[in-house]
């Protein structure tokens, strides 16, 4: 199986493969933290064809499976358009500890994942699409690459709260002193969450960082999300340059009450950009 995907990966690569069909696989990326499982869906493509291509960033405890990531690949490769989802250092099937995971980390997953897809002969462009913590990891990769690097992003309930909530000694309802913080704290999932992802949080420069990026964005946000209020999103819409705004009523932080609206929302809007070019 290790052979098979290693060959997949190299023959993405060196163009070697040709899709009459949409095309789906799993394999790793080397990352700065360890191999980050990574998953390719391509629309059908004809041999020497390019296509945009999203990368989706999940948020934190979670992975790149489940049916927000699920519905809105399959909306963008039924559209034409590419998907690469991939787990975090220490998420899902990706190598590392979480104890050991920090934004500043997932950042440099994102990038070295931006860089494999940017080297496939398979890629014309690529976006970025975040949700919660992968929002903040996406809008910041985006600031320090620029337009001409990423072409659009979309910030789903993006969880620029992290950093409130490390300076308040507060995450997710667990207590602690942030400027002498313990070796990790454990988090109501069983999760420990290491010293130095609160020391990064505590001064990560999430909205200076993103505002640099002057490509097109849209930020979606429920505004019954208990877990990162819908005035961070707001925030990232006022602070990114050329921003739309998608508030939905009534809608939680993982966008359960109304999937097919919210998914629609993203996928409509990366399609118009990247398809259409609108």
């Amino acid at each position: 199986m290790k052979l098979k995907k290693l060959f997949f990966t190299l023959a993405l690569m060196l163009g070697c493969i040709t899709a009459s069909a949409q095309t789906d696989s799993t394999f790793y990326i080397k990352g700065p933290m360890g191999r980050l499982a990574a998953r390719l869906q391509l629309p059908a493509l004809q041999q020497g064809e390019k296509c945009p291509m999203v990368i989706l960033c999940h948020g934190f405890t979670a992975n790149m499976q489940g049916p927000l990531f699920d519905t809105i690949s399959d909306k963008l490769t039924e559209a034409g358009i590419g998907v690469v989802r991939f787990d975090f250092n220490g998420h899902g099937a990706s190598e590392g500890d979480f104890i050991n995971m920090t934004v500043p980390n997932e950042i440099d997953d994102a990038l070295a994942v931006i860089a494999f897809t940017r080297n496939l002969p398979q890629t014309a462009s690529i976006s970025l699409l975040g949700h919660s913590q992968g929002g903040v990891v996406s809008a910041m990769a985006a600031g320090r690459l620029g337009k001409y690097a990423i072409r659009s992003v979309v910030l789903m309930a993006p969880a620029a709260v992290l950093r409130d909530d490390a300076l308040r000694g507060n995450t997710m309802g667990v207590v602690y002193d942030p400027w002498h913080a313990p070796e990790y704290i454990t988090m109501p999932s069983g999760h420990k969450l290491g010293r130095n992802y609160i020391q990064t949080a505590l001064e990560l420069p999430i909205y200076e960082t993103a505002s640099r990026y002057d490509g097109p964005v849209l930020v979606i946000h429920g505004m019954d999300d208990r877990i990162v209020p819908y005035t961070y999103g707001e925030r990232f819409h006022q602070t990114m340059k050329k921003s739309e705004m998608t508030l939905i009523p009534g809608e939680n932080h993982g966008f359960g009450d109304n999937l097919p609206y919210a998914t629609s929302v993203a996928s409509s809007w990366l399609i118009k950009k990247l398809k259409d070019g609108k």
